[in-house]
């Protein structure tokens, strides 16, 4: 497919440098903003999956639209148990105070992450909501319970997936071209994972949005997106420096560019429609793995047809195998 557009990308090469500085810049502020926050003290807001505790999820019985709920009245709740309830009673009852509430799908869920409770400690819970804020749908309450040690393992687990995941695509692409493809496809993976790593941590801050287990996946396939796209540019950039060899390195790669962008724009679009789709109509179990996906595609797209290629262009040319 032939592309109309004609980029001049080694001309604009300090605009896309300092987009793509801002961009990780705001990143690695919202991230240390959220190591130095006493609630979270992580880069990025860790979830149950990653710290332990006990999540409770209620389903409130509502025929039309449930009444909206104000989440520091069910926290208020909660924590009136201590001191009050005999299953608190005792010489180190669980931090009440340090409960998060979530309402989600206009009220009609109700999330609530405490510390490690009992299974008593947990119906005490269950019940006094339900008593102020119920009715519930019975059937559809759930308490998980996961220990720290699992959390840990977890954590571990997906940060080990991600630094293999890395390595293989590193000696993949050092195999099948050179070193500076190698190094400059890393930089733009790590570029999009930390751009990514960088809006949820803001979203942890500001509105209190955690990272679970389906957050490390959508890093893995947002590596795998972002190299797929910045190797078919690579493929075309060295198939230019073949046939237009008497053009100088920067022009190669302008013209490569230019005929691979409108197939990386409809792939991108592509792929963004049914992400789209999970957003509005995946309900909340599925929404932040959707957001996350939506903007790592996003900066994927950006980082494979600007910030590689930009890169490769202020480097010395090379022969080509």
């Amino acid at each position: 497919m032939k592309s109309n557009f004609n980029v001049q990308l080694y001309k604009n090469r300090k605009v896309v440098w300092l987009i793509s500085f801002l961009l990780c810049l705001i990143s690695v502020i919202g991230m240390l903003i959220c190591l130095r926050s006493t609630s979270i003290q992580a880069p990025l807001n860790l979830g149950l999956d990653y710290t332990g505790g006990t999540q409770i999820t209620l389903e409130r019985s509502c025929t039309d639209d449930c009444i909206t709920l104000n989440t520091s009245d069910i926290s208020n709740n909660i924590i009136a148990l201590t001191g009050q309830d005999k299953n608190f009673i005792s010489n180190n009852p669980p931090n009440l105070s340090s409960s998060q509430i979530q309402l989600l799908d206009n009220s009609k869920l109700i999330s609530i992450r405490l510390p490690f409770l009992s299974a008593a400690q947990s119906e005490s819970v269950v019940s006094a909501v339900n008593k102020s804020f119920g009715p519930f749908i019975n059937k559809n309450t759930s308490v998980e319970i996961i220990g720290p040690s699992l959390g840990e393992q977890l954590l571990k687990s997906s940060l080990i997936s991600l630094f293999f995941a890395f390595l293989g695509i590193a000696l993949y692409i050092n195999f099948r071209y050179d070193r500076r493809y190698s190094f400059l496809a890393l930089f733009a993976l790590l570029h999009d994972i930390l751009i990514v790593c960088g809006v949820f941590s803001w979203l942890g801050y500001l509105f209190n949005v955690e990272v679970d287990s389906l957050f490390a996946v959508s890093l893995l396939t947002i590596a795998g997106y972002s190299v797929n796209n910045t190797v078919v540019v690579f493929d075309r950039i060295r198939e230019k420096s073949l046939i237009d060899n008497k053009l100088s390195f920067k022009y190669q790669i302008d013209k490569a560019v230019s005929a691979t962008l409108t197939r990386t724009l409809y792939t991108s679009f592509t792929t963004l429609l049914p992400l789209i789709c999970i957003l509005i109509w995946g309900g909340s179990t599925l929404y932040w793995f959707a957001f996350s996906l939506v903007i790592g595609v996003i900066a994927g797209s950006w980082s494979s047809i600007a910030l590689a290629p930009s890169l490769l262009s202020i480097t010395s040319k090379k022969d080509f195998d």
